[in-house]
């Protein structure tokens, strides 16, 4: 079985070394992962410069692109053939709620997804202390093992979290649906030495919203969570409303 790894942090991050210790026994492992840190780059790909691609080891390349550039360049140039399955992370922190839109763990996945491979984001989220990635390496075999066996529909890629626990504190595994993170608003005004102004965006989690299986929630919890994520953003209710607006 071919298994290609990815994530957003980078290369050289603990948790793909973490992941690969955890996956290796599967079979032949690939890693092309960014060069440099690539949070929250979400989709994006490089259009307007070259991409540098260096082999760092055997089977083992840096691109110094976003993670969904890594895996279209491990795809359709890096690879001998295509992989059994895409895992990308352990990311450093969770990836929960509508963060998916963002993540660019998560859209290493899904550009995997995209272009017809099974595919597993597994995120470790963090608390007061480091991210326990022991944890999420022994989450992150039980899903892959899972999707092996019995496969994922066209179109669907799986997300994973996993609270910052101790394996033997871990709760268990359970399927959540999206909640929301809720974050406080925040624009932060400064000014350079040369007193042009100048913003840093974004304000500190301040909770999670949803149901009980909401994914924050259940984290929150102690559990790890599996969502589902479709990679065809239709919505198909709105879709049928629609349709008495136009001409056909």
């Amino acid at each position: 079985m071919r298994i290609l790894l990815s994530n957003d942090d980078g290369i050289d991050a603990r948790g793909l070394a973490v992941l690969y210790d955890a996956l290796e026994p599967l079979g032949e492992l690939w890693v092309v992962a960014p060069a440099a840190e690539q949070s929250a780059m979400s989709h994006s790909l490089t259009m307007h410069r070259p991409l540098r691609v260096r082999e760092r080891a055997p089977r083992q390349y840096s691109v110094d692109g976003t993670p969904a550039d890594t895996i279209y360049v491990a795809l359709h140039h890096v690879l001998p053939g295509p992989p059994d399955i895409v895992v990308s992370g352990i990311n450093r922190g969770a990836n929960l709620g509508f963060d998916v839109h963002y993540s660019g763990t998560v859209a290493a996945a899904r550009e995997a997804c995209l272009q017809g491979i099974p595919a597993v984001a597994v995120s470790a989220r963090i608390d007061d202390a480091p991210p326990r990635y022991d944890t999420a390496g022994i989450v992150a075999r039980k899903v892959v093992e899972r999707v092996v066996a019995d496969g994922l529909d066209p179109g669907v890629l799986l997300n994973v979290n996993v609270p910052c626990v101790a394996p033997e504190d871990l709760l268990g595994l359970r399927s959540a649906v999206l909640g929301r993170r809720l974050y406080a608003s925040s624009v932060d005004l400064r000014h350079d030495p040369r007193g042009k102004p100048y913003v840093w965006i974004g304000g500190p989690h301040q909770g999670f919203d949803g149901p009980e299986n909401a994914d924050g929630r259940c984290v929150d919890a102690g559990y790890a969570t599996i969502t589902p994520l479709g990679v065809d953003p239709t919505d198909y209710r709105t879709l049928e409303r629609t349709r008495d607006w136009t001409d056909a």
